[in-house]
């Protein structure tokens, strides 16, 4: 009998992998907050500070799952990315000593390209979309035999986010709720399998990859038109995500582009955190209204990712 995504992304396996990556990446700290520090009616919350993680997002968790539970071929990995995806590969490649190849559109942004650059991968921009690059590197992989990291849609990717839940229930004892931001689904159907609490998902609503997916029961095209395009825009959400996050999703949030870049404002006035947009796209359901917290709830907003320029 072929095992699925739902067997094999378990919370026993996620805690597995925990230990497995652990010398690798670094336990990101959660700073607990009152929700009047923003303006808002005074309430226990905190933010998971994941973009403190190596190569600048919560990417590099994934990374490393593949790379150490996968056997890796000598003509080394092979990542198609918007370009958090694209430097974790390259940098967890460059720390274990992996050859890496990295394809990204030309939306990507300076910031992102320069990192994987730096990191030693081997670069190529090309294509509009992150689908072109997909389709780019996929071509490379046929010809190469490089192994594929897809930058969401693999097994070991969600084993290797799903150990963000495995921190926070450390660090943040007692029941949560954690709110993340969705593009293929990588991060949040790591977290729906290995959270002990509510797991919401917040989406940009010109990039509404997860809700469409959940009004049509499987993965469908979306629209890719976000300031978050660069992280949270693919055409569609995976096929080994979706079932992990339909089988425990509490919900899915849409939020405007400007309500996003608020987000961005207000961490950056109250805490001094530079987030890009996908980071910032969770705390946005907040601030905006969209997502309001029961009387007991204590909500986590993973800021996932700051690979953006400053100034």
């Amino acid at each position: 009998m072929t095992s699925t995504a739902l067997d094999l992304v378990t919370r026993a396996e996620i805690a597995r992998v925990a230990d497995l990556i652990r010398p690798h990446v670094r336990e990101t700290p959660v700073l607990t907050l009152d929700r009047a520090d923003f303006g808002l009616a005074p309430g226990p919350m905190a933010v998971k500070l994941e973009f403190l993680q190596h190569s600048g997002s919560f990417k590099a968790r994934g990374a490393f799952a593949n790379l150490l539970l996968r056997d890796v071929p000598p003509a080394g990995v092979v990542a198609a990315s918007g370009g958090n995806h694209g430097a974790a590969a390259a940098y967890a490649a460059r720390a274990l000593g992996v050859p890496a190849h990295v394809f990204v559109p030309t939306v990507s942004s300076p910031a992102k390209i320069a990192r994987i650059r730096g990191y030693g991968a081997e670069l190529v921009v090309e294509g509009d979309s992150y689908n072109d690059a997909l389709a780019a590197s996929e071509r490379f992989r046929a010809t190469s035999g490089a192994l594929r990291l897809h930058a969401f849609d693999e097994i070991e990717t969600m084993l290797g986010t799903g150990t963000i839940a495995v921190e926070v229930a450390a660090q943040l004892p007692g029941r949560t709720t954690l709110l993340a931001a969705v593009g293929g689904g990588g991060l949040l159907g790591g977290l729906v399998a290995g959270h002990d609490g509510p797991v919401i998902g917040v989406e940009p609503t010109g990039a509404p990859t997860l809700r469409r997916a959940l009004d049509a029961g499987e993965p469908v095209d979306a629209p890719v038109g976000s300031v978050a395009i660069d992280s949270l825009a693919p055409l569609r959400v995976g096929v080994n995500t979706y079932p992990v996050i339909a089988a425990g999703v509490h919900d899915v949030l849409l939020v405007e582009d400007d309500e996003i870049v608020a987000a961005q404002q207000a961490l950056w006035e109250t805490l001094r955190v530079a987030v890009e947009p996908g980071g910032a796209t969770a705390f946005a359901a907040l601030l905006s209204g969209r997502y309001t917290p029961a009387p007991d709830e204590v909500p986590v907003f993973v800021l996932s990712g700051a690979n953006r320029s400053i100034g």
